[in-house]
């Protein structure tokens, strides 16, 4: 099964969007938008660079020894 994004009010004035794997699991939640087209551009923004983006490393190196 596919992942999806599934939309969420948070109050009366705001709404965030989860992504959600196929086997359920939250993989990434969004910050706050004022409105639900704001949210949709939010995810076309996510699909976008989620699809286009590199993998960055930013751990401390491992002492050797």
């Amino acid at each position: 099964m596919a992942g999806r994004f599934e939309i969420h009010q948070e109050d009366e004035h705001s709404y965030k969007y989860r992504l959600v794997d196929g086997d359920g699991n939250v993989v990434a939640v969004s910050p706050r938008f004022k409105t639900v087209a704001g949210v949709v551009d939010g995810i076309n923004a996510m699909r976008e660079n989620a699809a286009t983006g590199h993998v960055v490393d930013l751990r401390r190196p491992q002492p050797q020894g």
